[in-house]
């Protein structure tokens, strides 16, 4: 049976064709060989052995490119934006991206993968194809300082995690790899953060690790953290990026632990329980809204449990609620008519019309909006892709939402919850909780790493529902005898 154009499959050579399999490892020695004797040379034995370190590392991720995804997987969740400098500051997740794809072009290269060709990603072809126009438009209108091009390619990274998936790992064992990587990320952040502010109760404590970390802009961390230092901290810095970051993580290891046992089924639930806690710990109201919507439907779809969730979530929360004083400030403000959070919220949709009519084609990649002191941002989803890459890119993201639900909306027999199951479900209920916050955040839309993580998630979704379609196109047909002839 010939394999669809959209099958995520790996195309191996001929053992007679395939090249010499010493060549990886001698191009390994020798450029780890010139690259020690090039520093030993200048006399820096700490910067030698560090060098020698990351070209290793990075060599090594070329060579087998499913190794920096799974990297990646691992780094990203517990410290996205810890950087170093290449002559721009760039982050570690985006620069294991970078390595990971030229990995996957040297595998193009001897014809091992093959782009995938599913709806979706033609989709993703046309918006970042039309990124190209809104980049141009904000070089030229924008006045402000910024690195355009660098930013743009930067965000390319970001989504071009929905090809490497199918491209490196077009097998369901290798994205159980992906997962367990995931979650122990997660776990990172959990252990980390909840950990962090149970000692303390002060956001403020976690700057000196972000510093030690070489986040960039230590002003910022003042600012963010000095504005309610009862809300906890994360890697991820703002509280909202924070409960945007664990909402992504929370549904898929929850579905992970039910249909999992031992040790995998102890890393589920911890990640689901803590990060559950860290959502309600940073004080972000939409996402704790959000997750309450997402068991909400659940329970309509009669997944197994999720009735039983929605009413210990319930409880939990009103006892968060009873003994967590901050919890219920946040929550209180909801209906507060003097909320700053709310107000600022309606001045930016009352604003926003004259942002689009001054930049019709978007403010492009220069800098985030607002581009100019008069205007504000826009806090929705769909509508900072307007902002940004102007009314084309959001109907371009539109129409890839809807062609990635198309694909993934058959979710099957929910009354039983296995390990296929489990998996497919619960990277689709991240990203479906991901797209309930649209239209009270944009973190989703342009922030980096939290991007790829959707991307990352959305790809893991894609690839579980065309499995299970493939497989069940595979499944013999029940013969049917002709009816009789009643002549």
């Amino acid at each position: 049976m010939s394999t669809p154009d959209w099958q995520p499959t790996m195309l191996l050579q001929p053992r007679a064709s395939r090249p010499a399999p010493w060549l990886p490892g001698l191009w390994l020695a020798a450029i780890l060989g010139l690259t020690f004797g090039a520093l030993m040379l200048a006399g820096s034995w700490p910067l030698a052995l560090l060098a020698l370190v990351a070209v290793a590392a990075g060599v090594t991720v070329m060579v087998q490119p499913l190794r920096g995804l799974l990297l990646f997987c691992l780094v990203a969740p517990v410290i996205p934006w810890t950087t170093f400098s290449l002559g721009v500051r760039i982050t570690i997740s985006e620069a294991l991206l970078a390595v990971t794809w030229l990995g996957v072009f040297w595998q193009l290269l001897l014809g091992r993968v093959r782009w995938p060709r599913g709806p979706t990603e033609r989709w993703m072809w046309w918006l970042m194809a039309w990124s190209i126009v809104p980049l141009v438009a904000g070089q030229l209108m924008v006045t402000a300082e910024g690195a355009g091009p660098v930013n743009w390619v930067r965000w390319l990274l970001n989504l071009s995690l929905l090809f490497l998936v199918p491209m490196l790992a077009g097998t369901r064992d290798t994205r159980e790899r992906l997962i367990v990587c995931l979650l122990l990320g997660y776990l990172g952040l959990v252990l980390l953060s909840v950990g962090l502010f149970a000692a303390t109760r002060d956001a403020l404590a976690m700057k000196p690790i972000l510093t030690a970390l070489r986040y960039a802009h230590p002003e910022a961390l003042d600012d963010i953290f000095g504005a309610d230092p009862a809300r906890m901290a994360s890697p991820w810095v703002h509280p909202n990026a924070t409960g945007g970051a664990l909402l992504l993580g929370v549904p898929l290891a929850l579905f992970y632990g039910v249909a999992h046992t031992g040790w995998r089924r102890a890393l589920g639930y911890t990640v689901a329980l803590l990060g559950a806690a860290g959502i309600v710990f940073s004080g972000s109201r939409g996402a704790l809204l959000c997750m309450g919507a997402l068991v909400a439907w659940l329970a309509a779809r009669r997944v197994p449990h999720a009735g039983r969730m929605l009413i210990i979530g319930a409880v939990l929360a009103a006892v968060m609620l009873t003994v967590y004083e901050p919890a219920q400030k946040r929550l209180l403000s909801l209906f507060s008519s003097n909320d700053v959070s709310t107000g600022v919220r309606f001045d930016e949709y009352a604003n926003y019309p004259r942002a689009i009519a001054r930049y019709p084609l978007g403010v492009g990649f220069k800098v985030d909006p607002p581009p100019d002191a008069d205007l504000l941002g826009i806090s929705n989803l769909w509508l900072n892709y307007a902002y940004k890459l102007g009314a084309p890119a959001m109907l371009l993201f539109i129409g890839l939402t809807v062609a990635w639900w198309r694909e993934v909306r058959r979710l099957g027999d929910l009354t039983h919850i296995d390990a296929v199951t489990a998996m497919r479900l619960g990277s689709v209920c991240s990203i479906v909780v991901a797209l309930f916050t649209g239209p009270i955040d944009h973190y989703f839309s342009f922030t980096q790493v939290l991007l790829a993580l959707f991307w990352l998630f959305m790809a893991i979704s894609l690839q579980e529902a065309r499995d299970v379609r493939a497989a069940s196109s595979t499944l013999p047909t029940a013969s049917v005898p002709p009816a009789p002839d009643r002549r």
